[in-house]
């Protein structure tokens, strides 16, 4: 097991969950590395943006959900690392268990590291601990470069402290030939990049419990 996976073990029974267990006979393999974003219909529905990195999947939670927009920098709030094979993720939690509600593969593709300093690229793992990372997603609805930049505090509507003391962090894409800053691609493109399928069919069909699109 992976150190860096022991929180995201802890927290989860995986004898009441069919989440991966990380594993290293669960983990697939790829030349390039993966993104995934999952929309997750929790105890409040939000987006869980997560990008391949030294063996884990580096992972926040966006609660608005990536915009197209470069004027808008959405609150991103760190989580644990999760297992490589959690990118293909799509079914049901249950209920009860860590983070249980439904899980959709909003967005999936491959992307370039562009994490860089004084000229040189910063490996992911290393930006990320540093604050700072830089990055170009080759996806079904997300492209071209997004940074992700750790913020010292973030508030709610409230005023009140965001994020329940996790690092909180800033989603935004960069002002590029991908960015559509009149268009709303959570709205507009609400269903599942793998099947096709809605919260409500995910959560209801037959292999609503877990399903890998590897065969």
């Amino acid at each position: 097991m992976k150190a860096a996976l022991a929180p995201y073990r802890r927290k989860r029974d995986f004898a009441a969950t069919r989440e991966p267990t990380g594993d290293d006979r669960d983990i697939p393999t790829t030349a390039l590395a993966r993104f995934v974003v999952q929309k997750h219909d929790a105890s409040r529905l939000h987006y869980d943006f997560r990008l391949e990195a030294a063996g884990v999947l580096k992972s926040w939670a966006v609660p608005k959900g990536p915009s197209l927009n470069p004027a808008d920098k959405r609150l991103a709030v760190r989580t644990e690392d999760h297992p490589l094979e959690y990118a293909d993720f799509e079914g049901t939690i249950p209920r009860g268990q860590y983070g249980g509600g439904t899980v959709m593969v909003w967005d999936q593709g491959t992307y370039h590291n562009l994490s860089s300093h004084k000229g040189k690229v910063v490996p992911l793992e290393r930006a990320v601990d540093t604050g700072y990372a830089k990055v170009w997603l080759q996806g079904t609805k997300l492209r071209g470069a997004w940074v992700l930049t750790r913020s010292r505090r973030m508030t709610d509507a409230a005023g009140e402290d965001a994020g329940s003391g996790k690092e909180q962090w800033l989603l935004f894409k960069v002002d590029d030939a991908a960015a559509e800053p009149d268009r709303d691609v959570t709205s507009d493109s609400p269903l599942s990049a793998v099947t096709g399928r809605g919260i409500d069919q995910i959560a209801n069909g037959r292999s609503r419990v877990w399903n890998s699109n590897r065969e």
